[in-house]
């Protein structure tokens, strides 16, 4: 994250600790990933600390947490957050890089989109300004304004709040419902009166009701049982064949729609025991009725909305943290389903799609353990099938065979929806989630999961994508890394080899050990060895590395002497331009003595660190002469040194990795901190030597070390 802040005062800092009583100004900008959102949300509240307005932090770190999420998974680009606090008002606005995009500012009822509606409802003013570059979209917060009422502490979204506590609630509104329920029975003479509102799965739920028989089957009531009403009044005078009339025990019944914006919440219907009691009068009266209510309802649906929207803030940006704080996809998908489970279904699971296309269940997790084999020996025996396209109930979870729906027994039965996750544009999976039969899913849970699978699809997909891209720098770093060590008589040969951070980008350092061809003039065998550091990580690091791997290799087999091939090599680094980069190397050829009495080393140390040579007796020296490193001045010219080994000496070679490493303000190279460990080793052999010095490093600082490490051991045996 790059930050920039400014501060601007007319007369300076106040001593007394007091905020600045000038404009004050910062801004960041985050790379386009999930975590950047929860960065970005910590930014916020610590800036708004700085500047001691915490009673602002929590409405704009959560409409900060929106806009920033709306940057990454639809604008797909970096953004910037920039804050402003002057006098009482604070302005905070998010750019993205994508200004030909607009944002859609969605209605309640949408299924997703929802950071704008959120923002709308915490700031006191919003807006979108555009230029070539980029589209910002910004809020403001007064100190002086008072935001929605908070939530009770006892929020919670894992059950539908039964019809007393939604009335508690609703206040005033719920209790106006009520008594107009009983006005309606009284003004038509009718044995009974109901308000049933609409659920999104098409349930009515009893909202208020008088005079009903007390065995009406409630959880049995649906849109489609009522008919097509349409948006008209409407007298049964028979209530035979109806199956909302039979559900509610009603020979006769009239009724009219419950409408708000174009939308029916519900319906306002008076019952009576025998059939022909209503006329057709009956059905006007009771719309006039009707369209009254209506606006109350919607009037107390909207203030509930408002009070709950920051507990459905709070828990979407706790579940974002979440789900930024981990690439491992099978721990993504593992957390997705926790998350979901118990807060807003009984059991989940989460589908990815495989390379032909077809969802299958990668994690299922029920409240219930002794449920779980069940669960997914069930999900198991579905027909595989693409993922769905948009959210609703699941039509698949019937489709199980008869065999499979008796070994999981009441779970067949259960309510069961799902919902896409779409990534980037594709579909890569998808969440299912169930609760018992009768235990239907309220408003408020399917759209917190529908949420829930647009934020969790961004986090599976760059878990997918982290995972793929550590496989391929892995499957890279091993093809710079030799094989196999060659065996060579009277030379005990050890290597270590660590890379930096989790593996998800290649290296710079290096190392090799091969055989070349018989010295031309002694006929003895020889061997030749390097250890390098390529200046950077990443490809344009690989690059080097293989390019100064093969090259020592293909020059070291036709004859090459050491100094020539660092010649060599230099030069083909500095063709390489702009690409190129700064390498260390120490290369080095290594010819047994006469009479088996140890071994030659010809070596050439190109800007690298100097080897160390340990005597039997734990003296420790360093060897060789400093010369320039590789891809700076052109027409080097390398000389080697000539050291020998032997019984017992130790020749040591390390790159920065080892000799950098920190603890505080600390090198383990400082003070000769190497050439004392290496002195540790006396009688050691090769291997022990290698263990030891790796140990050292790992212990050496608390934090993991942010180089990579590679070390060669050479011993006389």
């Amino acid at each position: 994250m790059e930050r920039q802040t400014v501060e601007q005062t007319d007369s300076g800092p106040p001593q007394d600790g007091t905020r600045p009583a000038g404009p004050l100004t910062a801004s960041a900008h985050f790379p386009s990933s999930a975590g950047s959102v929860a960065e970005a949300r910590r930014y916020v509240r610590e800036v708004l600390t700085d500047w001691q307005v915490p009673e602002l932090a929590d409405d704009a770190v959560l409409a900060t947490s929106e806009l920033a999420t709306n940057a990454v998974a639809y604008a797909g680009t970096a953004f910037e957050v920039r804050c402003r606090l002057e006098d009482d008002d604070l302005q905070i606005e998010v750019c993205d890089h994508h200004p030909l995009r607009r944002p859609a500012m969605p209605g309640l009822e949408a299924s997703g989109g929802r950071g704008l509606p959120s923002v709308a409802r915490l700031a006191t003013a919003w807006g979108v300004n555009y230029d070539r570059t980029t589209k910002g979209i910004w809020f403001r917060l007064s100190r002086g304004a008072t935001g929605p009422a908070p939530l009770p502490v006892d929020f919670t979204v894992s059950a539908a709040p039964p019809v007393e506590a939604r009335r508690s609630r609703a206040d005033m509104a719920v209790d106006a419902v009520a008594g107009t329920v009983d006005a309606v029975r009284d003004l038509l003479s009718a044995d009974g009166a109901a308000v049933l509102l609409a659920e999104r799965d098409g349930r009515l739920t009893l909202e208020a009701s008088a005079g009903l028989p007390a065995d009406v089957p409630t959880t049995q009531l649906t849109m489609g049982g009522a008919g097509d009403i349409g948006g008209t009044p409407w007298v049964w005078r028979d209530g035979a064949d109806r199956p909302l009339a039979t559900a509610m025990r009603a020979g006769s019944l009239v009724g009219a729609p419950l409408q708000a914006q174009g939308r029916l919440i519900g319906l306002l219907v008076a019952t009576a025991a025998e059939p022909g009691r209503f006329e057709e009068s009956d059905g006007s009266r009771i719309a006039r009725i009707a369209d009254e209510m209506a606006l109350t309802l919607e009037r107390a649906r909207l203030g509930e909305l408002e009070r709950s929207w920051r507990g459905w803030l709070s828990f979407v940006a706790e579940a974002s943290d979440l789900l930024a704080g981990t690439l491992d996809q099978e721990r993504t998908m593992a957390l997705v389903a926790q998350l979901v489970v118990p807060r807003l279904a009984t059991w989940c699971a989460v589908y990815t799609v495989d390379d032909t296309g077809t969802a299958g269940p990668s994690y299922v997790w029920h409240t219930d353990e002794n449920k779980s084999d069940g669960l997914r020996g069930l999900l198991d025996h579905l027909p595989p099938g693409p993922p769905i396209e948009v959210p609703g109930p699941w039509p698949a979870w019937s489709a199980a065979p008869e065999s499979a729906r008796e070994t999981a027994g009441p779970i067949a039965d259960d309510t069961v929806y799902g919902f896409p996750m779409v990534a980037r544009g594709r579909r890569i999976g998808m969440i299912v989630i169930g609760r018992p039969a009768g235990d239907h899913f309220p408003r408020g849970a399917l759209d917190l999961a529908e949420e829930l699978s647009r934020r969790a699809a961004l986090a599976v997909d760059n878990a997918r994508l982290y995972s793929a891209q550590t496989a391929m720098s892995q499957a890279l770093q091993r093809s710079l890394l030799p094989p196999d060590i060659p065996a060579i008589p009277g030379l005990e040969v050890a290597v270590v080899y660590e890379p930096a951070g989790e593996g998800s980008e290649v290296g710079g350092d290096f190392y090799d050990v091969f055989s070349c061809a018989p010295d031309p003039t002694t006929g003895r065998p020889t061997w030749r060895f390097a250890i390098g550091d390529v200046c950077g990580t990443g490809p344009a690091a690989a690059a080097v590395t293989g390019l100064a791997r093969q090259a020592m290799r293909i020059l070291a087999a036709e004859g090459m002497r050491v100094p020539a091939v660092l010649a060599r090599l230099n030069a083909l680094i500095l063709g390489e331009g702009a690409r190129s980069r700064l390498l260390t190397l120490l290369h080095g050829e290594i010819t047994p003595r006469p009479g088996a009495d140890g071994m030659r080393i010809a070596m050439v140390s190109a800007g690298h660190p100097p080897p160390l040579v340990l005597d039997p007796d734990g003296r420790v020296r360093e060897v060789g002469t400093p010369q320039p490193l590789l891809g700076v001045f052109d027409e080097v010219d390398f000389t080697a040194d000539t050291i020998e080994l032997h019984r017992g000496q130790v020749l040591l070679c390390v790159t920065d990795g080892v000799t950098e490493r920190r603890a505080g303000n600390r090198l383990l190279g400082d003070a000769q901190g190497l050439e004392r460990l290496l002195a540790e080793c006396a009688g050691l052999s090769a291997g022990a030597v290698a263990a030891h010095i790796q140990r050292a490093v790992r212990d050496y600082g608390p934090e993991p070390s942010g180089d990579d490490v590679a070390l060669i051991v050479l011993r006389v045996s």
